[in-house]
């Protein structure tokens, strides 16, 4: 069984960093794509960015590029979001979401795996 849990969220001033966790366990993760995943209050769940467990390619949503960086560590099974210059709009619950089989990258309802979230805060 797939376990995926974030950390690292918290309360941040606009233009301040964060970086999120996401330990994986329950299995080896090759072939799978690793994703972050983000809602904020009474939105949908919108797409962030997501990592290739293998390759380590990359891609981000428009809204993050050139600000977040996703990266994993292969060691640790550990996926991280490196969040800079970050902007109030950006304050929402984030997850990390897991599939094996996805090719649909930036479409939330195509993971099977999910963690709890943790909550980031961006205040002005």
């Amino acid at each position: 069984q797939v376990q995926l849990v974030e950390s690292g969220g918290g309360l941040v001033q606009a233009g301040g960093s964060l970086r999120l966790s996401c330990a994986a366990s329950g299995r080896g993760f090759s072939g799978y794509v690793m994703a972050w995943i983000r809602q904020a209050p009474g939105k949908e769940r919108d797409f962030v960015g997501a990592i290739s467990w293998s390759g380590g390619n990359t891609e981000y949503a428009d809204s993050v590029k050139g600000r977040f960086t996703i990266s994993r560590d292969k060691a640790k099974n550990t996926v991280y979001l490196q969040m800079n210059s970050l902007k109030p709009e950006d304050t929402a619950v984030y997850y990390c979401a897991a599939d094996p089989y996805n090719s649909r990258w930036h479409d939330p309802d195509k993971y099977n795996y999910w963690g709890q979230g943790t909550q980031v805060t961006v205040s002005t």
